[in-house]
């Protein structure tokens, strides 16, 4: 067993407290590939991955548009999602679950917490170097001149944005989190709810 392995902490089972940078490259694969088998957006698939990751695999409470807004999931065979007539979105929801519920039985090492200083390029691939980017009250962001586009990250959910002729230097949100977050531009304050989304990049 090398120096590394034998000083890095371990959880109640054996396992390393965090994930190395191999094992979320596998994990950012594997729920890639499960995106594209269940038709959901990477984004939605990594949410409900989190949403699982908290709930140890046996629940979920989530809220996401691609799953009809709020709902949860019991191992087992319950599902409720916000559009409530939708059967078909449901039996979707409840297959991507099960099959997420069995990726974590399958890698508890993947059941912790990834640190944030291992994901340093949490924006979406195809993206080139932020211009400006930052972090406050665990609300992640980076501009991108070239592609006019605004990454902003909450509660592991990364959401693009258009920025027109913005050019944004910071974040203007108020103290607290309180209100709407807003951006800095050459043409003043900017609320991000008024910037068009967009689609993630391949």
């Amino acid at each position: 067993m090398s120096r590394e392995e034998q000083e890095r902490p371990t959880g109640p089972l054996g396992a390393a407290s965090t994930p190395s940078t191999q094992q979320l490259a596998a994990l950012a694969d594997a729920l890639a590939g499960i995106a594209r088998q269940h038709g959901f957006a990477r984004n939605a698939v990594h949410a409900m991955w989190e949403s699982l990751r908290r709930g140890q695999g046996h629940m979920a409470h989530f809220d996401h548009a691609e799953f009809g807004g709020s709902g949860q999931w019991l191992r087992g065979g319950m599902i409720v999602v916000g559009d409530i007539f939708n059967d078909a979105l449901a039996l979707r929801v409840g297959a991507l679950c099960d099959e997420l519920s069995q990726l974590l039985a399958a890698h508890p090492e993947w059941a912790v917490e990834p640190p944030r200083r291992l994901s340093v390029h949490w924006w979406p691939a195809g993206l080139s170097t932020p211009a400006s980017s930052g972090a406050q009250n665990g609300i992640r962001y980076a501009w991108f001149p070239e592609q006019r586009r605004l990454a902003v990250e909450r509660d592991g959910e990364v959401t693009l944005y258009d920025t027109d002729d913005h050019r944004i230097g910071g974040v203007a949100q108020q103290q607290g989190g309180a209100g709407p977050l807003c951006f800095t531009s050459q043409h003043g304050p900017i609320d991000l709810a008024t910037l068009r989304r967009v689609e993630n990049p391949d």
